[in-house]
């Protein structure tokens, strides 16, 4: 029987690289059943919702699902749909992969990174409001972030285990435990303490998330999984992607014990959407993602191989990758790969 998945095609640009993604799966014999589902503009267009019922159900059902990227509406009630998602479901592991893929846009050699991001704690939980001073409603905010031993601990082991199941050798943690000695402090702590049951299997260390900043720049070599709190996962995951020449081949996973959503790390490309030109590659690589975790790994090392042939290539390559072939023109020449 086919595998079923939710798929959320997204707005601006997403349509476009959905179907791009999809042409592409089956192509290679994914055997994948979709149920085509909306969110963010498009769910408020359809649904005046821009989280449906009949998309959560969808991925209560099926337990995966592809997103293309999302616009938040403006006064909808969610900061990010992003994020409603990810609590929604309880996705607490974002894993973002960076590595090099693109010959023109490489500044630096072989990068092979893997940032794994807790989803659910940190100053993203949105709890902050304003404090009154005299006449002053608005005369000071407070944010507050939430880190909990249980989050740090599933977190970090998530990182360990992904370490040992994909032969990586290190795992850093991502820290500001000499400032906010008691949240970045407990994170720290937790992180140790996970650390010892993999010792002699992964290697474990700790930064401080500035120094890290520099030391990606510098030396990206020295690093293979990054583990680290929300914010900084944030931060740090569009840093290795600059490596590596940008979001445009960047995907990312959002795990959880009961469901898990793949996606494009980039966004909805307003100004280019309509066109025709847009890039694919990310969610291409995302359903790679998604391949594997269910289980697909030989037909996500042929999807993967047909893009990588099409980028080292050169000759069929979207305008951002350094080419002026179309959407359908860079999807063509990697289905014929396959």
């Amino acid at each position: 029987m086919p595998t079923q998945v939710t798929l959320i095609p997204g707005d601006g640009i997403g349509p476009s690289i959905s179907d791009a993604t999809v042409r592409i799966l089956d192509a290679a014999g994914a055997d994948i059943q979709w149920d085509v589902q909306v969110a963010g503009q498009a769910g408020v267009t359809r649904w005046h919702d821009p989280m449906p019922d009949a998309t959560l159900d969808s991925i209560k059902r099926t337990c995966l699902a592809l997103k293309g990227p999302l616009e938040t509406p403006v006064g909808q009630g969610f900061r990010s749909v992003n994020v409603a998602l990810r609590k929604t479901f309880d996705l607490y592991a974002n894993v973002r992969p960076a590595r090099t893929l693109v010959e023109h846009k490489r500044r630096y050699e072989d990068i092979d990174l893997v940032m794994i991001r807790e989803n659910t704690e940190g100053l993203y939980i949105g709890n902050e409001h304003y404090i009154q001073i005299g006449n002053d409603p608005k005369a000071a905010a407070e944010s507050i972030a939430l880190i909990t031993r249980h989050g740090s601990e599933r977190i970090v082991r998530y990182a360990f285990d992904y370490a040992v199941a994909h032969g990586r050798k290190k795992v850093t943690l991502v820290h500001k435990a000499n400032i906010l000695k008691y949240s970045q402090g407990l994170f720290l702590d937790v992180g140790r303490e996970v650390a010892r049951d993999y010792a002699g299997r992964v290697e474990f260390e700790d930064q401080i998330v500035d120094a890290m900043a520099m030391k990606l720049v510098l030396q990206p070599e020295r690093f293979d999984v990054i583990v680290t709190t929300n914010l900084f996962g944030d931060i740090l995951s569009d840093l290795i992607s600059g490596l590596v020449g940008g979001l445009g081949l960047a995907p990312g996973g959002n795990i959880g014990r009961t469901a898990a959503i793949f996606e494009a790390v980039h966004g909805t490309a307003p100004d280019i959407a309509g066109k025709g030109i847009a890039n694919p590659g990310a969610l291409v690589l995302a359903a790679c993602m998604m391949l594997d975790h269910m289980g697909k790994s030989d037909v996500a090392t042929r999807v993967r191989g047909a893009l990588e042939g099409t980028l080292k290539d050169g000759r069929s390559l979207t305008r951002d990758l350094g080419g002026a072939a179309s959407t359908d023109e860079f999807t063509n020449a990697i289905i014929a790969r396959l």
